[in-house]
């Protein structure tokens, strides 16, 4: 490796204004509901936001969904983005995806209160190893799975391979935590369904998932909004190095209102990384954006979460994730930075130099 200390007499040389950093990692996207962007009602609530998306995931052609992940995928791309963890309940995105100009580890999520195998990922799975796309089932969050399929889903991806992760929805709203206790909207949904709950079984949704997940397995809980001190703690101690956190909080803020525990998870060691689920909860797939919300936190810390902290969590930082020889993470530019106090402003923007 050559050095030189008169680097700006050297041919070739480009000079920017701003901060170089690594490509960035989005660690939880929804792409299949790129078309509900700007059509979700102005609900507030979870139980609320999942039952007004229901009827609007089929309101768009197959081409025009097609299109709209397309669309936001180059947009990721152009953002700096180079890899992206996505949530998927089935296989219409994968032919865009193996041809995509950004790496996507697909979460195949089990779901559903009357579900007892893993047989509805079957075609998914099968899909995924015939195009050779990186993939993991998963459960789909504590709330959406009764007892014995959330762990089957985590057994099942075991087997497969233990290196690969969960990414389990967590703690994103209050009602989630009210199910654990026989009560709340979601409950009452679940009731008037006539679904089988075997929620009131367990004390909590940290519960569910210290009990069924092996502690050296490689887990992403997502969101975290509502979650407590005791149960961070907790799932630190069970987990350790093999958890990350993965937040979202523009989402947050639009479904529920609520904000991530940023305090109390730096405070007790936590990895973060950051996410922008899907356009039907969040303007746009900006982890920029999301950065921008964070942004009373140091410049550094961000910067860690938007790009090494997720790859970690997705087994992708051998070649992603930092500036070092022998990796190939892209490079993105950050621009209209403060320098002087090392934070972003409300006018910083970024753009992908390779």
């Amino acid at each position: 490796m050559e050095t030189n200390d008169r680097v700006d007499s050297l041919a070739g040389v480009e000079f920017y204004s701003g901060i170089l950093i690594p490509g960035i990692v989005n660690a939880h996207c929804h792409l299949e509901l790129s078309h509900l962007h700007e059509i979700t009602p102005p609900v507030r609530g979870l139980t609320a936001f999942i039952r007004a998306i229901g009827p609007l995931r089929k309101t768009s052609s197959a081409e025009e969904r097609k299109a709209a992940i397309g669309y936001q995928i180059a947009r990721m791309r152009n953002e700096g983005i180079v890899a992206v963890a996505d949530t998927c309940n089935g296989p219409s995105s994968f032919p865009i995806k193996q041809k995509g100009p950004i790496y996507v580890h697909n979460f195949l999520e089990l779901f559903g209160l009357r579900t007892t195998s893993i047989d509805p990922l079957r075609h998914s799975i099968e899909q995924c190893k015939n195009l050779d796309l990186p993939f993991s089932v998963t459960p789909h969050s504590t709330y959406s799975l009764n007892r014995e399929a959330f762990a089957k889903a985590a057994e099942y991806a075991g087997k497969e391979r233990t290196d690969t992760p969960l990414s389990i929805h967590f703690m994103e709203s209050p009602e989630e935590r009210e199910l654990f206790q026989d009560r709340g909207a979601l409950l009452e949904w679940f009731r008037e369904c006539h679904l089988p709950a075997d929620f009131a079984e367990e004390d909590s949704p940290a519960q569910r998932i210290l009990q069924t997940i092996p502690r050296d397995r490689n887990l992403m809980l997502i969101h975290g909004t509502f979650a407590t001190e005791k149960e961070i703690i907790a799932l630190q101690q069970h987990f350790g190095d093999h958890l990350t956190w993965v937040l979202c909080p523009r989402s947050n803020a639009r479904i529920t209102g609520g904000k991530p525990p940023v305090e109390l998870l730096r405070r007790h060691g936590a990895q973060i990384a950051l996410g922008t689920d899907s356009t039907a909860s969040s303007p746009t797939l900006s982890i920029l954006e999301e950065m921008k919300v964070l942004a009373e936190n140091p410049l550094e810390e961000l910067l860690q979460w938007a790009t090494l902290n997720g790859a970690r969590a997705l087994g992708i930082d051998s070649w992603c994730g930092s500036l070092e020889i022998g990796k190939r993470p892209g490079v993105a530019l950050l621009e209209g930075v403060d320098l002087t106090h090392r934070r972003l402003t409300l006018h910083t923007t970024i753009r992908r130099l390779v």
